[in-house]
């Protein structure tokens, strides 16, 4: 790059550190960065200041990462001929979180918001990792509508116990069902847990962290190739490096989120979160940052984009490995390839290396097709999300890519109503109610049983919980029945291999149709036309609202909580805060002085 390039227009940040019609600001700006030794000369240079939004820390181990690999990006920042400036986001830990990461998306949202606008940064290199990190590095993104540019820290090297592979997450949900059976000890489901984290980085299955990373690179954010390259590898470095870079290419240019992230950019990340085996939280987030941007992004389009697709990504939960191959069978952009190749991408669709998808996608064909299939001879078919609707709830989905050959055979291959079932509601109201009364033998609880947990949604956990991917009763995992159908106005683990119908919106919570059900209904769920209904009477739900009301919930337990649930809105348009939507490119205007 030529480091003379002057930008397309007056850089924001020279309103603070070169403006003439307020010397005495000026002043006041520049005095205090004085006091680390910067000079009034780098910040008066008309070179772009770039924010680097660092994630990592001691409370976020998936990020963690970022503590070092942000010197190679301030490296690339002024190799470029920009000025770096670190700040610290709010941390977001899915694993440690409680009562879940999810409460803290917006938080973390709102604190990255005013930090974009309220301080003098020209662009923003948004490090992400672990699973809310980039979504809600993306909604501010789209709320200022600076230039901005997305690296992410990588997965953890493959996972190894006993000579076989273990993903993240993944190996709990398996290893705890053969806990129950009696097939291995604690001290075995512990060690196969550990095992599964073998270095810095974040979930090495295509849980939810690998899944919002590989978005934001469908989405045309993050240089291409950045999501999958392993936090250990150092091509994580090279690439820090070169996103540094980019990012001031980026202000020169004006190259703003609202010029990226369209409808078309939105689309093409449904059709590879398909062809990826990608997490069910995914549907969520991604409609966080659509509405943030702007963009409609109909809740159909899950099911008219994104459902008739194969899938083509041989990784756990859905596959067979993890991401440290995946990576070097060609990682995302190899999966991209495949759907291009077949129209299924829009290839015109700009990105932040200043190149089209379809320029970014020349030669990146995979040639280890034991993990990247052929999209004329895919993994499986028809593996989208599918969309659900019916008296209990107005959307959910359920992740098809994880639908076993056992549980079709179960549920989903009785002659004349293939795809068709009902079963039997056992209901629980929160995670404590279910794991206190699962194997409580008065439930009767059997193969033809559906688990039902409500209370999980924004409001009623708060914050959304991933406590739907309930396990059968310990009677039922001795018996050989490893799952049972789930249902539940929450979220499910992006790295659980269940296939739950998740989401259920509007929630209990707020009264859908969850807050009326009872154990011992009757659920008829039809796989072929989308319907999800419980067999109970107009008379009897009108009688059970009338005089029963809706489940109790948690009271708030901090002031956030209280916050949150007063503005928060359903999954199924993204859990937002619905009155933030109305701030959108915010830094067309600039901010008061403050003095």
């Amino acid at each position: 790059m030529d480091n003379s390039k002057k930008p397309v227009k007056r850089l924001r940040s020279l309103d603070w550190f070169d403006n003439p019609d307020h010397i005495d600001m000026t002043a006041l700006y520049l005095e205090r960065f004085m006091n680390y030794g910067i000079t009034p000369e780098e910040l008066r240079s008309g070179k772009p200041i770039i924010g680097i939004a660092q994630s990592g820390s001691d409370l976020v181990p998936c990020n963690r990462v970022h503590v070092e690999l942000v010197k190679r990006v301030r490296d690339g920042v002024r190799d470029a001929g920009g000025i770096p400036i670190e700040f610290p986001t709010h941390p977001l830990f899915e694993n440690c979180k409680r009562p879940t990461a999810a409460l803290d998306r917006n938080l973390a949202y709102l604190g990255l918001v005013e930090i974009l606008y309220g301080y003098p940064i020209d662009g923003v290199v948004l490090m992400t990792g672990c699973d809310k990190s980039t979504p809600s590095a993306l909604m501010a993104a789209s709320t200022v509508d600076i230039p901005a540019i997305v690296l992410s820290g990588g997965p953890m090297l493959d996972g190894w116990h006993e000579n076989e592979l273990v993903g993240s997450g993944t190996v709990i949900w398996r290893s705890r069902r053969k806990l129950a059976a009696g097939q291995i000890n604690e001290e075995e489901f512990m060690q196969a847990a550990l095992d599964s984290a073998p270095s810095v980085g974040h979930c090495n299955t295509m849980g939810t962290a690998s899944t919002m990373n590989a978005m934001a690179e469908a989405l045309g954010m993050s240089l291409t190739g950045c999501a999958a390259i392993p936090a250990a590898y150092r091509e994580r470095g090279q690439m820090a490096y070169r996103t540094g870079r980019r990012a001031v290419e980026l202000v020169l240019d004006d190259i703003k989120p609202s010029d990226i992230m369209t409808r078309a950019a939105f689309l093409n990340a449904i059709r590879v979160n398909t062809a990826l085996g990608g997490s069910t939280n995914a549907q969520p987030h991604l409609m966080a940052m659509a509405r943030h941007a702007g963009v409609e992004l109909p809740l159909d389009d899950w099911q008219r984009e994104g459902y008739d697709l194969p899938l083509l990504a041989n990784v756990q939960p859905a596959g067979k490995y993890l991401s440290e191959r995946f990576h070097r069978a060609g990682g995302v952009p190899a999966v991209m390839w495949e759907l291009l190749q077949q129209g299924k991408l829009d290839g015109d669709c700009p990105t932040v290396t200043g190149k089209t998808v379809r320029e970014n996608l020349q030669g990146r064909e995979s040639t280890d097709r034991e993990v990247i299939y052929p999209y004329a001879t895919p993994l499986k078919e028809r593996a989208g999300f599918m969309v659900l609707k019916g008296n209990l709830f107005d959307f959910a989905i359920m992740k098809t890519s994880v639908i076993s050959e056992e549980f079709r055979q179960r549920y989903l291959n009785e002659p004349g109503s293939e795809g068709i079932f009902e079963c039997r509601a056992v209901v629980f109201d929160g995670s404590e109610d279910y794991h206190r009364r699962i194997n409580d033998p008065a439930l009767n609880i059997d193969e033809r049983c559906i688990l039902v947990i409500r209370g999980a949604g924004p409001i009623g956990w708060p914050g959304s919980a991933e406590v739907v991917n309930m396990q059968p009763p310990d009677a039922l995992l001795r018996a050989g029945i490893s799952s049972l159908p789930t249902l539940g106005d929450g979220r499910q683990s992006g790295t659980a291999d269940s296939p739950s119908i998740l989401n259920a919106s509007p929630e209990s919570a707020a009264g859908g149709g969850l807050s009326w059900l009872r154990t011992g209904d009757k659920i008829r769920i039809d796989l072929n036309r989308g319907l999800c209904d419980a067999l109970v009477d107009n008379a009897e739900i009108a009688r059970r609202k009338q005089t029963d009301g809706i489940p109790a919930v948690p009271p708030d337990a901090t002031p956030w909580q209280m916050i949150y649930r007063r503005g928060v809105g359903s999954l199924a348009e993204g859990a937002v805060l619905e009155d933030a939507l109305q701030f959108r490119k915010i830094a067309q205007r600039m901010p008061r002085h403050n003095h």
